[in-house]
C-alpha cells in the first residue's frame, strides 16, 4: 500500500524505494512503493504456469509428429521420426524442470529485505552501472525468467549463477562485476535491496 510523505525533503529514491510524485492542492505529494514478495512470487508462479502450458503443447505436437505414419522412415537416411522423438524427450524433460520450479516456488515464502541488509535468497536487488539500472530477484530456481511487476522489469537469478554468486552476502553499495559485450566487464553497484 503506497504511503504519502508530505514534507518537502526528497525520498530515499534509489534506496529501498520506487517513488512517483503528483501535485495535488498546491502540494509535493511523494508515494514511497515497495514491492509485495507475495505479489512477485504470484507473478512467478503464473508465468511459470504459462511456461509449463506451452512446453506441454509443444512436447506433444513433437512425440505426435514422431509417431504420425507419416514420420516414419523411408530409407536408412531418414531419421525425420527420430529427429522428432528427440525433440519431444527434451522438451518433456524442459516442462519437468519447470514443474519442480512451480512446486518449490508454491513453498517458498521469500523474506524482505531492507537497505542494511545483506543479499540472500528471496532478495530483490537493484544494480546501476552508469545511467542503466536493472532489477534481480534472487530466487531459488526458473533462473532467466523475465517478468514485469509494478512497472519494473525483473529477471530471476539464482545463486547459483555468476551474478547470483557475487550478490550473496553483499549490501546496499557494494559493486559487482558482470560481463559486457566484447568481453569487457561492466562493474555495476547494488543500489537498492528489497
Amino acid at each position: 500500500m503506497p504511503v504519502d510523505v508530505r514534507d518537502r525533503t526528497p525520498p530515499p529514491c534509489g534506496t529501498a524505494f520506487r517513488c512517483a510524485s503528483q501535485k495535488q492542492a498546491g502540494r509535493r505529494l511523494t508515494k514511497l512503493f515497495l514491492v509485495k514478495k507475495s505479489e512477485l512470487r504470484d507473478a512467478i508462479l503464473q508465468k511459470l504456469r504459462q511456461d509449463l502450458a506451452l512446453q506441454l503443447k509443444a512436447a506433444d505436437l513433437a512425440r505426435d509428429e514422431a509417431t504420425n505414419e507419416e514420420s516414419r522412415a523411408r530409407s536408412k537416411y531418414d531419421t525425420h521420426s527420430q529427429e522428432a522423438a528427440y525433440l519431444a524427450q527434451g522438451q518433456a524433460r524442459i516442462a519437468g524442470e519447470i514443474e519442480t520450479s512451480l512446486e518449490v516456488y508454491s513453498n517458498f515464502a521469500p523474506a524482505d529485505f531492507g537497505p542494511n541488509d545483506t543479499v540472500a535468497l528471496g532478495a530483490l536487488v537493484e544494480l546501476q552501472a552508469g545511467a542503466r539500472r536493472t532489477w534481480y530477484f534472487v530466487g531459488p530456481r526458473a533462473g532467466g525468467l523475465e517478468l514485469s511487476l509494478d512497472g519494473r522489469d525483473i529477471l530471476v537469478l539464482t545463486p547459483q549463477s555468476p551474478l547470483g554468486r557475487q550478490l550473496i552476502g553483499r549490501l546496499v553499495g557494494d559493486k559487482v562485476q558482470s560481463p559486457g559485450r566484447g568481453g569487457t566487464m561492466i562493474e555495476q553497484a547494488i543500489v537498492a535491496l528489497e
